[in-house]
């Protein structure tokens, strides 16, 4: 019996111009598209300069925050309220003053003051924009503190060098932090949105009732609406890891079965989930909007965008409901650590948990006439 439901099911699915659209295009537009926008990089950030004193070293200072890359001189005041309206109109994000006598102070004294103030309207922006300009004048001070020992008067001041050794991800680079959490929001996408608009398009249908009245037992028919969507989510996967590869030179470091492995239960649990939302939906869209709702709430919560030890202590409990938090955590250690089977043994096991007990629900609360 299993063998024809598992025939009428495929027939379906090739059938539907939408799912093979779906299946095919999605992976390329998400990976594509989303790596270049889902950043937390902040480059141009727009700068005004109060010189006051335009000695030789704060020309050095403010060449030196130009040529960074991460910032755009945008406004060039005389004094710091002229520098505030610029900031009002949005022309400025972070205004830097150099006091007068800025050059003699730092020769003399060894030491000088500046004023750095950021528009926190944005807070990711001023905190990190500040925290990159705080970086160019402190290696601006080294530089400069390193010419002046140079002089044999001068007592030599005693520093240290920090070197400082990225592991994993050596360029500091965003997107491959990023696409591997992004081949997952994808996958989550496909395999949860497609099964309950399957069963849900059926009941709309009237088809659904045909089968009803048949023999077929609620397991088998369960089974056969989850194993073409388990197959549509490993091509989409692979599609994910090629276009990862050849666009963006992405390559796991740990063993790409072990993310076969785990992308395997991951895809039963979710399209279990799918089919209980189909079974609880009447309509399309009623379908459409309870998915909605559920998957951008486990991508909220999964660590997607904001690391889950950031979020209080209530929301880190929440987290672990959501699938999502388990397998983007797996996907990003072999991505970039080369973890092995075992040492993601505390995920699989959540994974499973989430497979029997959505596909245990989805199987419990279909309804079959008999």
């Amino acid at each position: 019996m299993l063998r024809y439901l598992l025939e009428k099911e495929f027939k379906q699915f090739w059938r539907s111009k939408a799912m093979i659209r779906t299946v095919l295009f999605l992976p390329f537009t998400s990976l594509i598209i989303y790596p270049l926008v889902a950043s937390f990089d902040i480059r141009n950030v727009k700068l005004s300069i109060v010189d006051n004193d335009k000695g030789m070293y704060s020309q050095q200072l403010i060449e030196k925050a130009r040529s960074s890359g991460y910032f755009r001189i945008t406004d060039v005041s005389g004094n710091y309220r002229q520098a505030l309206k610029s900031i009002e109109s949005n022309k400025a994000d972070i205004i830097l003053e150099i006091p007068l006598n800025f050059e003699r102070e730092l020769v003399r004294n060894g030491q000088a003051d500046l004023m750095v103030s950021a528009n926190a309207v944005n807070g990711n922006k001023g905190g990190l924009g500040t925290a990159y300009l705080n970086q160019i004048i402190s290696d601006f001070n080294t530089g400069i503190r390193t010419r002046l020992q140079q002089n044999p008067d001068e007592p030599i001041i005693p520093s240290m060098e920090i070197l400082p050794l990225y592991r994993y991800n050596p360029s500091l680079d965003y997107k491959v932090f990023m696409i591997p959490a992004l081949i997952i929001m994808m996958l989550t996408q496909m395999i949860g949105f497609l099964p309950a608009m399957n069963i849900v398009g059926e009941k709309e249908r009237g088809t659904i009732e045909q089968m009803n009245v048949t023999s077929v037992k609620k397991f088998t028919f369960i089974l056969a609406k989850l194993i073409p969507f388990w197959v549509a989510g490993y091509l989409v996967l692979t599609i994910g890891i090629l276009i990862a590869f050849f666009l963006w030179k992405l390559v796991p470091v740990g063993f790409i079965g072990t993310i076969f492995i785990f992308a395997s239960i991951f895809i039963l649990a979710f399209s279990g989930f799918g089919l209980v939302i189909s079974n609880y939906a009447s309509t399309v869209q009623q379908a459409m909007f309870m998915m909605f709702f559920f998957v951008m709430t486990f991508i909220f919560m999964s660590g997607l965008y904001t690391p889950v030890a950031n979020m209080p202590e209530a929301a880190q409990w929440f987290s672990n409901l959501s699938p999502l938090k388990y397998i983007i955590e797996v996907l990003r250690l072999i991505y970039l650590k080369g973890s092995s089977f075992l040492q993601l043994l505390p995920q699989f096991l959540a994974l499973c948990g989430f497979a029997i007990f959505f596909n245990t629900w989805a199987v419990l609360s279909y309804k079959k006439s008999d």
